[in-house]
C-alpha cells in the first residue's frame, strides 16, 4: 500500500528564528529559517513516510494578522480535501498558536488530524526544542485515528478548545487547564488519555473569504477599580463586539459592569469569560451577560469574530 503524504505548513514564529549566539534562547529574531530548512535539519522526519511542506508565512506570531489565519485556512482545507494527504503539521509561534489552533478547528471542522507545534527555543540554540517537537506532531499526524485541530509542546497532546500557553519561558509552556491533555508522545509512541477534540457547529468558510474588514471585537479585564471608561471608548470608535475577562466564576465591577450592559443595550455583542487559568464561569439563569461557554478570553474573541461574520454572510446572502 503506497504511504499518504504528511503535509507541513510552516507560518514562521520562535521555532524558525535565529539568534547570533548559540546560548541565546531569548534574544533571537523569530521566523527567519524557511520551512525546507528547518525540515531538512530533521532527517527522521521521512522515515514513516512522504513529507510535504509549504510555507504559508514567515512572521513572528505576536504578529499573527488575520491575513495569515485566512491564508492558512485555506491551505489546510485544500490539503484536508486530497485523499493522497494523511494529515497537517503546522509550525507556529507560541504566543498566539492557541488562537490559531482554536480558530482552524472552528472554521476547517476536520476530521483528519491537524496538528500545530512549535519551539520554546531558536533553531540555532545549542539545544534546540523545535526538531523533536516536529517528530512529535509527525507521530500524531500519522497516528491511525487521529483527527481535529490539537497542539503538541513538549511531548504532550493538547487540544485546540482547551490549551493555553502558561509560562514564559519553559520548554514544557502549554497547558489544557481542568480538561487535561489528550496524551503524550514518548519514543515515537502515543499514548491516550482523552478523546480527540469534538466537533463544533462549523462556520461558513465562504464568509471569510469574503470579508475584507473582520469585525472589531476587543477584550477587556475586570480588576479591583475597574471602570467603563476603555468600553465607552470603545463603543464610541465603532466596535462590534467585547469579551470581558472578568474576575472568578464571571464577577465584574459594578461601574464596568454597567458600561457593559450599556454597550449591549447599543447593539454590542458582550461575552463574558473569566481571567482564571483553571475553569470556566457557570452561569445563572439570570445572568445579564452571556458567558463564553468554557472559552477563554482570546478564544472567545475568535468565536465571537466568526459569529458576526456569519451573521453578516447570512444577511447578505
Amino acid at each position: 500500500m503506497k504511504l499518504q503524504n504528511l503535509v507541513i505548513l510552516g507560518t514562521g514564529g520562535t521555532i524558525a528564528g535565529q539568534a547570533g549566539n548559540a546560548l541565546d534562547n531569548i534574544g533571537y529574531t523569530a521566523a527567519q529559517v524557511g520551512i525546507e530548512q528547518l525540515l531538512a535539519a530533521i532527517p527522521a522526519l521521512h522515515r514513516s513516510g512522504p513529507v510535504m511542506a509549504e510555507q504559508v508565512s514567515q512572521i513572528d506570531s505576536k504578529d499573527m494578522s488575520f491575513a495569515v489565519w485566512t491564508r492558512l485556512a485555506e491551505r489546510v482545507r485544500h490539503f484536508l480535501a486530497r485523499d493522497d494527504v494523511q494529515g497537517i503539521v503546522i509550525t507556529h509561534g507560541t504566543d498566539t498558536l492557541e488562537e490559531t489552533a482554536y480558530f482552524l478547528q472552528a472554521v476547517c471542522q476536520p476530521h483528519k488530524p491537524v496538528v500545530l507545534t512549535c519551539a520554546m527555543r531558536p533553531a540555532t540554540a545549542l539545544a534546540p526544542d523545535g526538531p523533536q517537537n516536529v517528530l512529535d506532531a509527525a507521530v500524531v499526524a500519522r497516528h491511525e485515528g487521529a483527527r481535529g485541530v490539537v497542539v503538541v509542546c513538549a511531548g504532550t497532546i493538547h487540544s485546540a478548545l482547551d490549551v493555553q500557553k502558561v509560562h514564559t519561558y519553559q520548554l514544557d509552556a502549554f497547558g489544557s487547564g481542568d480538561a487535561g491533555p489528550i496524551g503524550y508522545v514518548e519514543e515515537g509512541k502515543l499514548r491516550l488519555v482523552r478523546n480527540w477534540p469534538l466537533a463544533q457547529v462549523p462556520y461558513a468558510q465562504d464568509a471569510i473569504k469574503n470579508v475584507a474588514n473582520w469585525p472589531q471585537v476587543e477584550i477587556i479585564m475586570n480588576y479591583a477599580g475597574a471602570s467603563a471608561a476603555l468600553v465607552q471608548a470603545l463603543v464610541a470608535q465603532g466596535v462590534r463586539g467585547l469579551v470581558v475577562a472578568a474576575t472568578g466564576n464571571g464577577t465584574l465591577h459594578h461601574a464596568l459592569q454597567d458600561g457593559l450592559l450599556q454597550a449591549q443595550a447599543a447593539g454590542v455583542r458582550v461575552v463574558r469569560s473569566t481571567r482564571c487559568v483553571n475553569g470556566r464561569v457557570l452561569p445563572l439563569s439570570d445572568d445579564a451577560i452571556q458567558d463564553s461557554q468554557g472559552l477563554s478570553p482570546v478564544k472567545a474573541r475568535v468565536a465571537l469574530m466568526l459569529e458576526l461574520m456569519a451573521r453578516d454572510a447570512r444577511g447578505s446572502a
